[in-house]
């Protein structure tokens, strides 16, 4: 039997393609309400904390979901190719989007004063990526330490190039960050096999 999608998981799925586009901020209830199709008194039936509530969830959600395909892909595709599809896809979806789309979860952070439990979320989400990619270099013989800080390193590299492909209306800082991203990936894993 099919799944059947809910209006609670429809308005939290377009909460979060909206951030991504729209920024937090200027994401109102009522587009949530409009984007998922739901009906008018379902967000406060859904989400009884209103808006926070919203915002935080959509958030937790789709580091949730970011964390899976980064786990996935690791566990598949190993570091290097994983990286590169990470990049690959945030450059797929900047293009479709005329260089509108980024993170979801780094649009909670940039814009977390007013929304401080998604802040929070995407904090969490941010450290739950970075173990992630940390433990899969352990596994293949990287030094905890250097396996750390490439990953940290990682994350920023693809977060902050996302700001800047926003802002230059260009994938050239995605570009760069794949190369170096694959390269550092290679140098680590070749070091580790020695």
């Amino acid at each position: 039997m099919p799944r059947q999608s809910t209006a609670r998981t429809d308005m939290l799925r377009s909460a979060a393609l909206l951030f991504r586009e729209k920024g937090v901020e200027a994401t109102s209830v009522a587009d949530v309400i409009e984007h998922a199709h739901a009906p008018r008194g379902s967000i406060y039936h859904h989400f009884p904390g209103g808006r926070p509530q919203l915002v935080e969830e959509a958030t937790r959600g789709a580091g949730d979901v970011m964390g899976s395909m980064i786990s996935a892909g690791l566990a598949s595709r190993g570091p290097e190719r994983t990286m590169a599809s990470i990049v690959g896809s945030f450059r797929d979806q900047l293009v479709a989007t005329d260089h509108a789309a980024g993170c979801p979860v780094g649009a909670a952070a940039v814009e977390g004063p007013n929304t401080p439990g998604a802040r929070d979320a995407a904090g969490a989400a941010f450290t739950s990526w970075e173990k992630i990619i940390a433990a899969s270099l352990c596994e293949r013989g990287v030094a905890r330490d250097d396996a750390e800080r490439a990953a940290t390193l990682a994350l920023s590299a693809i977060e902050g190039a996302l700001l800047m492909c926003k802002a230059q209306r260009s994938t050239r800082p995605l570009d760069v960050v794949e190369e170096w991203l694959v390269g550092m990936m290679a140098d680590l894993l070749g070091t580790a096999s020695r």
